[in-house]
């Protein structure tokens, strides 16, 4: 898929040079504003995804929380394969402005539950792919039911992100999902149904964030009128969207490779643990993908008009406000890391190393998935033969170091991986739209030297006070340096309630 539309040789002239463009102040407001309300819904969901693996851990246990990892990441996995590129691709589609927009969503959903048809018909004859260990009920094979849902809720949420409508996934993915996940599993862990309570928690939790996705998505665009399925026409976009949905799969797969290698050589016990510092050391991450929503459509529209500049910049502007906010996450887990993973349990310090480790890989792999952003409109195919060099890598690293060592050899694995992919992707990228993607700052170091020396300092407190006091003093002494040294004015646009362009 190509950036670039046909047109007159002075066009394309224009288009192969960056020019001056007012782009990046527009765009720097529109992504303050979409990243205040997606930061906003990765704090809400995170105060209900850390209780759901404090009782999925307490009132579980290690081992089915494991079966639960292992089993849903299957499931999500069958999930992208359905969903085939167009969580992004879709914004491309409707940026041509071809056909109506509710035609091209339409065509989306056909395509894309066909696809789930075919998955789901897979994982119900074959459940072993999903519990590869134990007996299978038909409880389990029914959580292949699932897969629709998951597909349609992104599906609607990737046409609500292009009207910069970013409010909706904010509810469902922060709001509804994680609730109705965390006092699902909470109210079963008391029933007759425990045995399966995790998986159904799960399930619902699937179904609420659809109808919180779907409801919104129609009233903003209304019904379809004057649609009509087209064998041909869904064939062209899955064509057309096939170098970013195998981006999407060779992203999605070096994220779980770890999980799914680890589950395959280690006891559900140890994948549940690996599961629980995942959990936690995703957080980075999860800063990270709360301006996805609002980058891909500015992404997109900067690259069909050929303005580069703009592209460069929202980029370097997204990477550092991500950087910086990452930064605060790992100062905050890294140092009071076993406090952290005991508050799950007796059996989960024993992860904290990998759970170390693994934030390490959310800092780098988020620069990486920045560059992706871009790369996936500009550069699809060289995109993706990077992110799939990457997965080779990892699995060959994880083949040979997971049997060793364990988790902590999955996750080193794992970072070596995205350590290479995000350096060569940042560094094509700058070449390809000829000025820098690169979101660190050298003053960033100046401002983790006294958070992290009080870190270290506190590493001697009892847990509890590490983690009552500790962390808010950690925190407070990188924002405050940050704050005053670190932020430019531009910077400040983020935390302004009304961002002014000029």
């Amino acid at each position: 898929m190509s950036c670039r539309k046909g047109g007159g040789g002075d066009r394309g002239k224009a288009m192969a040079r960056p020019a001056p463009s007012d782009a990046p102040l527009a765009d720097g407001a529109a992504l303050a504003k979409g990243g205040r309300t997606s930061f906003l819904g990765f704090l809400l969901r995170l105060l209900a995804r850390l209780p759901f693996i404090f009782i999925a851990s307490r009132l579980y246990g290690a081992a089915p929380l494991g079966q639960f990892a292992y089993a849903t990441m299957v499931v999500e996995f069958v999930a992208a394969l359905a969903l085939i590129g167009l969580k992004r691709g879709l914004a491309a589609d409707m940026a041509r402005g071809e056909r109506p927009e509710t035609h091209i969503i339409a065509d989306g959903i056909a395509l894309t539950m066909l696809l789930s048809a075919l998955g789901v018909a897979v994982l119900v004859l074959f459940p072993v792919l999903m519990f590869p260990a134990g007996e299978i009920g038909l409880n389990d094979r029914l959580l292949a039911l699932i897969v629709p849902a998951i597909v349609l809720s992104d599906l609607t949420l990737a046409a609500l992100a292009y009207r910069l409508r970013i409010d909706a996934q904010v509810r469902a993915r922060s709001v509804v999902e994680p609730w109705v996940l965390t006092l699902v599993a909470a109210a079963l862990a008391f029933t007759a149904w425990k045995e399966d309570g995790l998986l159904i928690a799960y399930a619902a939790s699937m179904v609420a964030a659809m109808l919180a996705s779907v409801v919104p998505c129609w009233r903003l665009f209304g019904a379809v009128e004057g649609w009509t399925p087209s064998p041909r026409r869904l064939w062209r976009m899955a064509r057309r969207n096939g170098p970013l949905a195998g981006a999407d799969l060779v992203e999605w797969g070096t994220r779980r490779l770890d999980i799914f290698i680890l589950g395959r050589f280690a006891s559900a016990e140890m994948v549940g643990i690996y599961f629980a510092a995942q959990q936690l050391a995703s957080l980075p991450q999860k800063i990270r993908s709360s301006f996805d929503a609002v980058l891909a459509p500015l992404l997109s529209q900067a690259l069909a008009r050929g303005d580069r500049v703009a592209t460069a910049a929202n980029l370097r502007q997204v990477g550092f406000w991500v950087l910086a906010f990452q930064v605060a996450a790992v100062l905050g887990l890294a140092f009071p890391g076993d406090g952290w993973m005991g508050l799950f349990g007796p059996a989960f310090p024993a992860g904290t190393m990998v759970m170390v480790t693994l934030l390490l890989v959310e800092v780098v792999a988020s620069q990486a998935s920045l560059a992706e952003a871009a790369m996936v409109y500009a550069l699809p195919r060289l995109n993706f033969l990077l992110s799939a060099a990457a997965m080779l890598v990892q699995a060959a690293l994880s083949l040979w170091l997971t049997p060793i060592y364990g988790g902590e050899g999955a996750a080193l694995s794992l970072l070596v991986a995205v350590l290479l992919l995000a350096c060569a992707k940042a560094v094509v990228l700058s070449r390809h739209l000829g000025a820098s993607v690169l979101a660190w700052r050298w003053s960033l170091l100046l401002c983790m030297a006294p958070a992290a020396l009080l870190g270290w300092l506190a590493r001697g407190w009892p847990e509890w006070l590490m983690l009552a006091a500790g962390v808010p003093l950690i925190l407070l002494a990188f924002g405050a340096t940050l704050w005053r040294f670190g932020f430019l004015p531009a910077d400040r646009l983020l935390f302004r309630r009304h961002p002014d362009p000029r």
